[in-house]
């Protein structure tokens, strides 16, 4: 074991040091691991909107983009991600395992947050005090640190998991299979398996 240099956060601290100082900063990369993924509120130039605009933008730079998540996103998320037709093509690239419990952002391959935070309102999204979660997470640029979480998230994204996984043969989504472009289409298939 080793120490590390790493800072504590909690509640709106996390809004603002992991979407809107550093999230938002990105120039090569954001990686972002939930189980829940909803249309979650960011401030931004003053006005509330979707965190998908910022993605959006974000892709738009050329920041790669790719979010890992649990289970199929919030309605409002894929209606706001329908608008987007950056992100569409290609620019916020997303596969779905039922095993990811794991919360983690990396920026840049540099930065890290992980804790309890999903990417929803209540999270790390822009609600008021009274509406948020109990929430507790570090960040760190303590290279191990980040090297450790970016291999659990490459090794997930990548299906180097699935093969070990007793869970392959209920899941709704494996990974190394051809993936819808649309997550309204993803959510009508998944109604129509049901």
């Amino acid at each position: 074991m080793r120490a590390i240099d790493a800072s504590v956060l909690q509640g709106s601290e996390l809004y603002r040091e992991v979407i809107l100082d550093k999230l938002a900063h990105a120039r090569e990369s954001v990686l972002i691991a939930t189980a829940n993924v909803k249309d979650m509120q960011v401030e931004r130039g003053g006005k509330f909107g979707s965190v998908l605009s910022l993605l959006s933008d974000l892709a738009g730079r050329g920041v790669e983009l790719r979010l890992l998540h649990a289970e199929l996103p919030s309605r409002p998320f894929r209606a706001s991600f329908e608008k987007r037709r950056r992100l569409i093509a290609g620019g916020l690239s997303l596969k779905i395992c039922p095993r990811v419990h794991f919360k983690a952002v990396v920026v840049d391959g540099a930065w890290v947050y992980f804790g309890s935070a999903n990417l929803t309102g209540a999270g790390l999204g822009a609600k008021g005090e009274g509406k948020r979660n109990f929430e507790l997470g570090l960040c760190t640029e303590d290279f191990e640190t980040v090297d450790r979480i970016k291999a659990l998230f490459e090794a997930v994204w990548s299906g180097a998991e699935c093969a070990a996984c007793r869970l392959r043969s209920v899941c709704p989504d494996p990974i190394g299979q051809p993936a819808p472009r649309s997550l309204v289409r993803l959510g009508r298939a998944r109604r129509l398996r049901r």
